[in-house]
């Protein structure tokens, strides 16, 4: 079969591909889904930040992935380019509700399983998409005979040699340090220079730094007040960033490698 976008062991776009060909791969492949949003990122960073940084982050896990050959076909859906942003509309988002995103979830996995899709993996670039994400994984999972998986890009690290440069306390924050080195190393015509130092805020925004371990804090008008980054940004460097992306990348590929394994067809046979 000629042509790159319909190779057995080259990327695998949905998007490209012919209903049979969509159909023949769902009997063994994995349907990837990426996650984004539309959304503030301060004076810096553009609104898609979130899909293109998820989108950075699989582009380079298919790479790694491409000659493995036990990995299965992995096919890749576009982008769901909305997300829940209710939080960032004091300054610009296109947002959707938790029900419509929900429910917008349930409806693609739903097509996926009708296509003969058994195994799906979400991969979420957004904080605002975390919980939904996962939450309907579980209840999907519980009406349709699948297996499906999800992450957020930024949980997932292989190895600790990045332990040094990754300063949790900004890890995945917003718009700040961490979020602008991966711009910087992904799409660095995309990011606004030089970068503003961000000036202290006090008190510290709740949100992200809560007064006490496992709490959960929402204060109101708290995003307005810090301007729309939760750390400062302007230290953040292009070689970072490709460190950051780069153990991201394997994180995920390990991710795959270790969901494919554990969901093969022949797994669980009599």
């Amino acid at each position: 079969m000629s042509g790159t976008n319909t190779d057995r062991r080259g990327p695998r776009r949905l998007a490209h591909l012919t209903s049979d060909e969509v159909r023949a791969a769902a009997e063994e492949g994995i349907a990837v889904l990426p996650l984004g949003s539309q959304e503030q990122h301060a004076g810096h960073l553009p609104m898609g930040t979130d899909a293109l940084l998820v989108e950075a982050a699989v582009d380079r896990a298919e790479a790694l992935l491409a000659t493995d050959a036990d990995v299965p076909e992995l096919v890749r859906l576009p982008t769901l380019p909305f997300g829940h942003s209710p939080h960032h509309l004091f300054a610009a988002a296109v947002s959707l509700s938790a029900q419509t995103l929900s429910a917008v979830l349930h409806d693609v996995l739903d097509s996926l399983a009708v296509t003969g899709y058994r195994r799906v993996l979400l991969v979420n670039g957004h904080g605002g998409n975390d919980e939904i994400m996962r939450l309907a994984v579980k209840r999907y999972a519980l009406r349709a005979d699948v297996t499906l998986a999800a992450c957020s890009y930024w949980t997932l690290a292989e190895g600790t040699e990045f332990s040094d440069a990754e300063r949790p306390e900004a890890t995945p924050g917003h718009a700040g340090w961490f979020e602008t080195s991966l711009m910087l190393a992904a799409h660095p015509d995309l990011v606004r220079t030089p970068v503003v130092p961000r000036p202290p805020v006090d008190p510290p925004p709740l949100f992200d730094a809560p007064p006490y371990p496992g709490l959960t804090v929402e204060r109101y008008g708290e995003w307005a007040r810090v301007g729309g980054a939760t750390d400062d940004a302007s230290t953040a460097e292009t070689a970072t960033g490709e460190r950051l992306l780069e153990a991201r990348a394997r994180g995920l590929a390990a991710a795959v490698r270790a969901f494919a394994t554990a969901t093969a067809p022949s797994r669980g046979a009599a």
